[in-house]
């Protein structure tokens, strides 16, 4: 009787697309291009903390932002309006952007034409984080009103990000999120990370943030 083959599709699927992200990130590096992977829950504030960062930072560098939804172009146009290149990229119903995806995506803006390249994933805390795009970084967005223990829930989108953004810090009073608690879980998945706490609706914290970014695209 001949031996049975099993093959692990999800290990193989993985591996290509690995393969696949870090020459991606080789290519970013040859065009002098910092491509930042933003995720979070459905309504978590992207867009919105996205034309906050544009306002701030779209006279020191040429920014462009890759929309990836199932369907619609509502974000993609927001985008247009606060004053930077954009694209959408419909996933055609999939939950995440891959490292294909995202290299479709950097060759319909001619990415090294900008200094910074945004992509906003897909609204999800699970399938994202699985799934490397060649980022140069991996950037999260924890709202306030998810709550604080979000990070003891979805371990994996806290380990692989580089920078996790607490939004909506307007609205603490009036949900059970205690700051100090979500900082210390997120630190405890992943330690060291940078927490930012901003309000993407007035403002507040997007100076830090842009921060951040410039510090990281310097580099």
């Amino acid at each position: 009787m001949s031996e049975i083959k099993i093959v692990d599709l999800k290990a193989n699927v993985l591996e290509d697309n690995d393969k696949l992200a870090e020459k991606t990130r080789e290519r970013l590096n040859i065009e002098h291009t910092f491509l930042l992977n933003l995720m979070s829950a459905p309504g978590s504030g992207k867009t919105t903390t996205l034309t906050r960062l544009i306002e701030t930072l779209k006279d020191e560098m040429k920014i462009a932002v890759m929309e990836a939804d199932i369907d619609s172009d509502v974000d993609a146009i927001r985008i247009k309006e606060a004053g930077a290149e954009s694209v959408q990229l419909h996933t055609g119903g999939m939950c995440h952007l891959d490292a294909d995806m995202t290299c479709q995506g950097l060759d319909s803006i001619n990415s090294k034409d900008y200094d910074l390249v945004v992509l906003e994933n897909v609204g999800n805390l699970v399938c994202p984080a699985e799934f490397d795009t060649g980022a140069t970084k991996n950037a999260m967005i924890l709202s306030v009103p998810e709550g604080d223990d979000k990070p003891l829930k979805y371990p994996l989108m806290f380990q692989v990000a580089d920078v996790v953004i607490i939004n909506k810090t307007d609205v603490m009073p009036y949900f059970d999120f205690d700051l100090v608690k979500a900082k210390k879980n997120i630190l405890m998945r992943h330690p060291g990370i940078e927490i930012i706490p901003v309000c993407a609706k007035t403002g507040e914290g997007i100076d830090k943030l842009a921060d951040w970014i410039r510090k990281e695209v310097r580099k």
